[in-house]
């Protein structure tokens, strides 16, 4: 019996079944999409037209700025310094944004605006998922308004009895010339930047401070760059008894060592043997952290710290204000050298004596390198003088101590001036601190001082490089003035109108190196080579106090 066998057939497996989606059409403009993966019954591209995922952020806000002190607020209370299209200032706001913690932020920038519009506009791109599976990303515009808004601490500076500490620091010498020195050391490392004021007053200057510890970073800083004693004192304002919590007033009383530069100064005579056994009668070549001393006799030196001066202080013999102008009639190096001082013998005449007397002065000088024959020198004129001093008397006193007193001390020289009165054309400037001006300057005869010592200090810049390394000299931008000048007296002298005349009769205010616009006077300060020019390396290049009407006056 035969059996009937079927042909084997191949039964397909269920993987290799191609399977379709389901397909389903937008209930918005009917095309086919995956019903599996679609969000809503729509389309991406309808997605993208019916939900706006910026919904609920605001178009418009109000960020605020103190004109002032140029600080941003940052809600709700702190203020934050921030530049014009800065990160810092972009984060502020985009802070002040609600909704933007619901989405994720990819890229936000600013969009140019005119600066005097106060409106600043930000460019933001955000992404986010309104449904599964479905990222949608869109790109929109914020402008915000940029409203005044006074800060608490430029409102305590503009309200009287508001500040917290004050630094009263006082000399009592004669003339202002270590507080011009001390202001441009101020100027320069930015220690005043946390005043709310500064007032001038006699002897010397007041600083305000809105919170004591940065009265006494000020503090530091007078005691790392002068000789300075400090005291503290406070006084109680109020006081909760509930809390036990008091507000006090921290008063900082800072003075300054009375001897300046080319200050005479006649040491005790323990103290000159302590300090190196140098000859008592000494020069103050230099003020750092302590009291430099020089003997121009021998080249000697001596640092008088700190401690020891206010120990038991004591008073220079003699002031800048004392000197009196000698005549070089001879003098002869002796070939000692000590860092910029060359020991020299000299003979010198006073200059109001010429003419009169042949009576000369034989002395020993440091000043053996810039001095020759026929130059003008200020000295210290020491012989028939009275000095009110008791440690000078002791000297005179001993035999042992008498011969060793000089009859003249030089102390600089004394370079001509091409304008009468010292008021010549420099090619740099200095920086000068916002102070409150005092009372006393309303008077002619102070007024007339001030300039004085600031012209003084003015030479003493130009005369000592040491000096002009430890401050900021800044280039005078006078050199068009100074051709415009020169173009102007040109063009009156050949017309002949009387606007010409007035140009030609003008100050002229240009650099140093203009010969065509300066004039020599007949009557000038000195004999000799004029000072010594400021090298342009050593200026820099930014003003940044020049006001526009200081840059009109000086371009």
């Amino acid at each position: 019996m035969s059996m009937d066998i079927d042909t084997p057939v191949s039964i397909p497996s269920i993987s290799a079944i191609p399977q379709t989606a389901a397909t389903i059409l937008c209930c918005n403009c009917g095309a086919p999409i995956d019903g599996t993966k679609a969000a809503g019954a729509l389309c991406y591209d309808c997605v993208k037209l019916t939900i706006d995922i910026s919904e609920g952020i605001p178009r418009e806000a109000t960020i605020h700025t103190c004109r002032d002190c140029e600080r941003w607020l940052q809600p709700p209370q702190s203020w934050v310094t921030a530049t014009p299209e800065s990160r810092e200032l972009l984060a502020l706001c985009l802070r002040k944004l609600r909704g933007l913690n619901k989405v994720r932020i990819i890229d936000a920038s600013f969009i140019w605006t005119e600066p005097h519009s106060r409106r600043v506009k930000v460019k933001i791109t955000i992404q986010s998922e309104p449904f599964t599976g479905t990222i949608l990303q869109q790109t929109f515009e914020v402008e915000y308004v940029v409203a005044y808004h006074q800060c608490p601490d430029c409102a305590k500076s503009f309200t009287a009895n508001t500040w917290r500490a004050v630094v009263q620091v006082r000399q009592k010498v004669p003339h202002k010339r270590t507080f011009l020195y001390l202001e441009q050391l101020i100027l320069k490392h930015s220690a005043h930047k946390d005043t709310i004021n500064i007032a001038e007053v006699k002897d010397g200057l007041d600083f305000f401070f809105a919170q004591r510890n940065h009265a006494e970073k000020f503090v530091d800083f007078l005691n790392s760059v002068a000789p300075v004693r400090v005291k503290k004192s406070q006084e109680l304002i109020s006081m909760d008894i509930h809390t036990s919590t008091k507000s006090y007033k921290f008063s900082f009383s800072v003075e300054l060592v009375p001897i300046c530069k080319d200050d005479l100064v006649a040491l005790p005579l323990k103290l000159a043997k302590q300090v190196g056994n140098i000859t008592p009668i000494t020069l103050c070549y230099r003020i750092g952290t302590s009291v430099n001393l020089l003997d121009p006799t021998t080249l000697q030196t001596a640092d008088l710290s700190t401690p020891i001066y206010w120990r038991a202080p004591f008073a220079p013999l003699a002031d800048v204000t004392e000197l009196v102008e000698y005549i070089v009639m001879d003098i002869d190096v002796l070939g000692v050298q000590k860092g910029r001082f060359f020991l020299a013998e000299a003979t010198v005449a006073r200059a109001s004596d010429l003419g009169h007397n042949s009576q000369t002065f034989y002395t020993r000088t440091h000043l053996g390198a810039i001095l020759h024959p026929g130059d003008s020198v200020m000295g210290y004129h020491l012989t028939g003088t009275n000095f009110n001093n008791p440690h000078y008397e002791v000297l005179e006193e001993k035999e042992s101590t008498a011969n060793l007193i000089p009859d003249v001390i030089l102390v600089k020289k004394l370079f001509a001036r091409k304008r009468k009165g010292g008021n010549q054309a420099r090619n740099w400037k200095l920086k000068r601190m916002g102070k409150e001006e005092s009372e006393m300057l309303a008077r002619k005869q102070d007024r007339e001082r001030a300039e004085k010592d600031f012209e003084m200090f003015l030479r003493d810049i130009e005369e000592d490089e040491e000096m002009r390394g430890t401050m900021a000299l800044y280039k005078a931008r006078q050199e068009k003035k100074a051709r415009d000048s020169a173009k102007a007296r040109v063009a009156g002298a050949g017309t002949g109108d009387k606007e010409g005349m007035d140009v030609d009769g003008q100050d002229v205010v240009g650099s140093g190196g203009d010969e065509e616009v300066e004039e020599v006077d007949d009557d000038e300060e000195g004999d000799g080579d004029g000072p010594p020019d400021v090298n342009l390396d050593e200026l820099l290049d930014d003003f940044d106090d020049l006001s526009v009407g200081d840059e009109e006056r000086v371009a």
